[in-house]
């Protein structure tokens, strides 16, 4: 799964993430908390 553009929903306590892959297709959705995000983003690459 190639991810090249990541879209973040900002909120007060929860984040939707979405990650497109180069042809714009949706690849990845996950709602994540605060702590979550920073985890889950923390050691992906560069898009």
């Amino acid at each position: 799964m190639e991810i090249s553009t990541i879209g973040i929903d900002l909120s007060k306590t929860t984040f939707h993430l979405i990650g497109l892959s180069p042809r714009g297709d949706i690849v990845l959705r996950k709602k994540l908390s605060r702590k979550q995000l920073l985890t889950y983003t923390a050691p992906a690459s560069r898009c």
